[in-house]
Parts: structure tokens; C-alpha cells; sequence
């Protein structure tokens, strides 16, 4: 554990583990639980027993539907009513914008400017307003911002959202009791929500389980707030977006300071691999954030001799573009 420990002003409560036991019962009516596969080849790949949460199968093709499905259906009548704006580079949006139609509400998505076009035709496809705004996530979530303050939405921030990330904590639940003998999980991180809700059940379930976060070189702003206890902004380059972002947020950040084990970078080279490893030893589409996660196992093998892991799949949103970069980039 990192051991240092600073305080978010993010003017909401932290979640704990009862939350995450409230929102899987707010979830169940309209999510099932997703499959945890194991694959010989891939055990073969890691050098030890693998455990894969295939939250790829969710209806929106990502982790992230299990938070909008527990922030929509806690909103009162009068927050429906005003309708929700939130920043998102695909997933989340898909997760609000699913949400949001089950629960009767309006939604409207800011997105940079070429974000992933599919995540952003499902997005249109489930009713949602886009809105495009800047090169970056960090721009869009100004805007959104600034939206809601003038039109009265009410905003849903991505990481300093309790319900947001109680919600997706539900994946790791699902996974620790279905295969108690998992003692790491290994989680994406882009701005955080997954792998804080990953620490808060894994902890309460046992505080000898390890999580270990997994972001892009190329987009280091968490991973270095990590390091260094308190907020950091740096350059946000890379192509996996759900990775992609220039500065950590506090209550995310928070968390992962008082109970990630520990923090991996991969590079842009190595999370093209880990996409191809996904499709050639699970037989599984799954988007860059996941190939990262793949990519830090394969470089962990040492340290992860003898455990029992379990893996995200957070998505399954790869672009053919991005599909055929990862197989051009690795024809072997």
C-alpha cells in the first residue's frame, strides 16, 4: 500500500462496502451476472491461474453500465426531470445514456472531438444528446460542467460520483464470490471508478487480496498522483480511451491512496498486444483499456507466481481501426 493518505474536497461521502451491497440490489433487476471464465492459454501466457471477468458481456459492452444503472435509479423524480450531462470518452456515456432511457430521463453526453465513433453512435442510438467539445476528456468535462451549471442539469462527474463507483464495485463482488480464491485483481484505470470500487470490496472482503492498477504511459496522471499523494495533471496521449486522461480526481485518487497494492504502466506497443492476446488466447473482443490489464499481467509473471489472479475485461468497444492496428502491430 502506498501509506500516504490526502483529503478530497469533493463535498460527497465516501463509499464503503454496504453501498456496493445496496447497489447490487438496485442493479439485479436489470443486469445479470457477467461470466468468469478461466483459459489454459491464457494461464499458459500469465505462468499462473487466471480468473477473466467478462464485464465485455454487459449491454453496453463495458463495466461502466452497472454505475449508470445505480446513479439513474437513485435520482429523485425532480433530477429526472431536469435531466443529466455528463463527460465520457464512450463507456461512461454509454452507461448514462443506457440509464438514463430505462429510468425516463434526458441525457446529454459531452465528448471530445473524434472520440471513438462507435461508443458515440451507441450513445445516439440509446437517445442521448452528444455534444463535441475540445481535443480531450478533461476539455469535454469543463463544458459539461458548464452546461449544467447554465441549463440545470444535474451533472454526473465520472470518478467523484459515490453512486458511480459503488456501482461498478459490484463487478469485483461478483468476482471474489464467485471464486473466493482469487487473492489479486488486476483493473484498468482511466480516471479511477473501477479499481476504487475493486480496492473497497477486496479490502472489506480481505485485506490480504491485492489490486493493482494498470494505466497508459502514454497517460500517466493517476498513476503519478499515486506516487506522489496529491493531484497531478500531465500530457494524455494515448489511443486507449478508456484510459485517457490528463489529471486524477480526488475521491478516486483518494481511495486508490488508502488501499491500491500497487500501480503498473504499459505502453502504447504493449496494450496493442494485449488486445491480440485477448482474441488469440480467450477467444475474446475486448477494447485497449482491457489489453492494458493483459499486458501488465504478462509483465508481472514473476511477482504473480503461485497466486490466483483475476483480470477485468472492463470492454469489449474496439474500433475495426483500432482492431486492425492491434493485429498489423503484432502479426505473429
Amino acid at each position: 500500500m502506498n501509506g500516504i493518505t490526502k483529503p478530497a474536497e469533493v463535498g460527497a461521502a465516501y463509499p464503503e462496502f454496504r453501498d456496493v451491497l445496496s447497489a447490487r440490489r438496485r442493479i439485479s433487476p436489470y443486469l445479470k451476472p457477467t461470466p468468469l471464465n478461466r483459459y489454459a492459454a491464457l494461464d499458459g501466457l500469465i505462468g499462473t491461474a487466471v480468473w477473466v471477468k467478462h464485464e465485455n458481456s454487459q449491454p453496453v459492452g463495458a463495466f461502466k453500465v452497472r454505475g449508470g444503472i445505480n446513479l439513474l435509479s437513485s435520482l429523485t423524480a425532480e433530477e429526472r426531470a431536469r435531466g443529466v450531462i455528463t463527460a465520457s470518452t464512450g463507456n461512461h456515456g454509454q452507461s448514462v445514456a443506457y440509464a438514463a432511457r430505462l429510468f425516463g430521463a434526458d441525457a446529454h453526453i459531452c465528448v471530445p472531438v473524434g472520440a471513438n465513433p462507435d461508443k458515440v453512435a451507441a450513445i445516439r442510438a440509446m437517445g442521448a444528446q452528444i455534444v463535441e467539445y475540445g481535443a480531450h476528456f478533461d476539455d469535454a468535462a469543463r463544458n459539461a460542467q458548464r452546461l449544467a451549471q447554465e441549463n440545470g442539469y444535474r451533472f454526473v462527474h465520472s470518478a467523484n460520483e459515490p453512486l458511480l463507483i459503488s456501482g461498478v464495485a459490484t463487478q469485483t463482488l461478483e468476482m471474489l464470490e464467485e471464486q473466493p480464491s482469487i487473492d489479486t485483481v488486476i483493473v484498468p484505470v482511466g480516471l479511477g471508478s473501477g479499481a476504487a470500487g475493486a480496492c473497497i470490496v477486496a479490502k472489506a472482503i480481505s485485506p490480504a487480496i491485492r489490486v493493482v492498477g494498470v494505466q497508459a504511459a502514454a497517460s500517466p496522471a493517476v498513476h503519478d498522483s499515486w506516487r506522489s499523494g496529491h493531484i497531478e495533471s500531465r500530457a494524455n496521449g494515448t489511443f486507449a480511451e478508456g484510459l485517457a486522461t490528463g489529471q486524477a480526481a480526488g475521491m478516486t485518487l483518494d481511495l486508490l491512496l488508502r488501499h491500491l497494492d500497487d500501480f503498473r504502466l504499459v505502453s502504447e506497443a504493449e496494450i496493442l498486444q494485449g488486445m491480440v492476446w485477448w482474441i488469440e488466447r480467450c477467444h475474446t473482443l475486448a477494447e485497449s483499456a482491457a489489453g492494458a490489464v493483459l499486458a501488465a499481467a504478462s509483465a508481472m509473471r514473476a511477482q504473480l507466481a503461485g497466486r490466483t489472479v483475476g483480470v477485468i475485461c472492463s470492454g469489449g468497444n474496439a474500433t475495426v481501426a483500432q482492431l486492425r492496428q492491434a493485429l498489423d502491430a503484432n502479426p505473429d
